[in-house]
């Protein structure tokens, strides 16, 4: 990573991200626990973590050159990322003992299998490691698929369960409940498979249960969903690096069971962030936290890459600044963690 720059002014003692934006912009300030901790993936390779609190960045050494999907436990005190270089999973163990600030080297590591072609995104659901992979099997751009490695990982592995292929090609991937959703890459729309891990427990083509598109989105990439609210990116073209967007979607889980399977969610039951001020080129990647009411976003191509953040995520829309950025060339994925 380049030069990292926190541009919103940071109360350290008040524990808050402050607006850097007017009162007339909607954004308040959003309150942070002890604990703040966004970490981040590039196509670079490097592996970061921001303490939102007190705008601290860490680097971590690690074995891959271009990663995309991220991880935290704090259970095991390790963040896990999907190596796109060596087309596998890797845990990295004892983050907390080695400090805040400047390069880390983790001295504990884990390695899966060198399984996956063209890796996108992570999602985890217990001990289970979901990767979405975007390859295009039978090198036919008309007939669409991706397919989804299930990992279970132990202590000392990453054991590959067995592998779906999917009818359409996938970008992100995020678990609510026992469901799997997926963003349709190339398409305005999102994907459910039910009770995922239990109803695909061997290799096979998999149909979705349920398939509704968005409406005003343009290519779905980033997704996360967190206490009844969905968070969607729109990356655009793109070659273009000004026509990004987010979606949210509040009341989700009643708005998508309403919606019929074909069919589409309304713009009139979302919230759109777009435009020139937001920096929103490619959002590839995106996680909202329902406890602060801020949706952190990857932005991959915007001045070469961004990580940025929109406060007051329920309540804003339109061309908005973000509230926070930093720069990281190739941003790929991101994770928050707080306590």
């Amino acid at each position: 990573m380049k030069r990292s720059e926190l541009i919103l002014p940071v109360l350290i003692m008040m524990l808050m991200i402050t607006s850097c934006s007017n009162d007339d912009d909607g954004n308040a300030r959003v309150k942070t626990s002890e604990i703040a901790h966004l970490y981040a993936t590039s196509h670079n390779g490097d592996v970061n973590r921001y303490d939102i609190n007190t705008g601290v960045v860490t680097k971590y050494a690690n074995s891959s050159s271009d990663s995309e999907g991220i991880f935290y436990s704090s259970s095991e005190d390790a963040f896990t990322i999907v190596s796109r270089s060596s087309n596998r999973l890797e845990a990295y163990e004892g983050i907390s003992a080695l400090g805040d600030g400047g390069t880390k080297n983790p001295e504990t590591y884990i390695f899966g299998g060198e399984d996956l072609e063209n890796p996108v995104d992570l999602a985890v659901s217990g001990d289970f490691y979901v990767v979405s992979d975007n390859t295009d099997l039978d090198g036919d751009e008309t007939t669409p698929e991706g397919r989804l490695y299930i990992y279970i990982k132990t202590a000392n592995n990453f054991i590959l369960r067995n592998v779906v292929q999917t009818k359409f090609k996938v970008w992100g991937i995020e678990f609510v409940g026992n469901d799997l959703f997926l963003a349709v890459d190339e398409t305005n729309k999102l994907a459910v498979y039910r009770n995922f891990l239990n109803s695909n427990m061997m290799n096979r083509i998999v149909t979705a249960d349920k398939i509704v598109a968005i409406q005003g989105l343009v290519r779905s990439h980033g997704l996360d969903y967190d206490n009844g609210t969905m968070v969607l990116s729109d990356i655009g073209e793109p070659e273009s690096s000004s026509d990004g967007g987010l979606h949210i979607i509040q009341d989700f889980d009643e708005k998508f069971s309403g919606t019929t399977n074909g069919g589409f969610i309304v713009s009139d039951d979302q919230l759109r962030i777009a435009g020139g001020n937001t920096l929103l080129g490619n959002p590839v990647n995106v996680v909202y936290d329902s406890n602060y009411n801020v949706i952190f976003v990857a932005e991959a191509l915007n001045n070469n890459g961004r990580i940025l953040a929109f406060n007051d995520a329920t309540s804003v829309s339109g061309n908005i600044a973000p509230d926070l950025k930093y720069a990281l060339q190739g941003a790929s994925s991101i994770f928050f963690y707080t306590e």
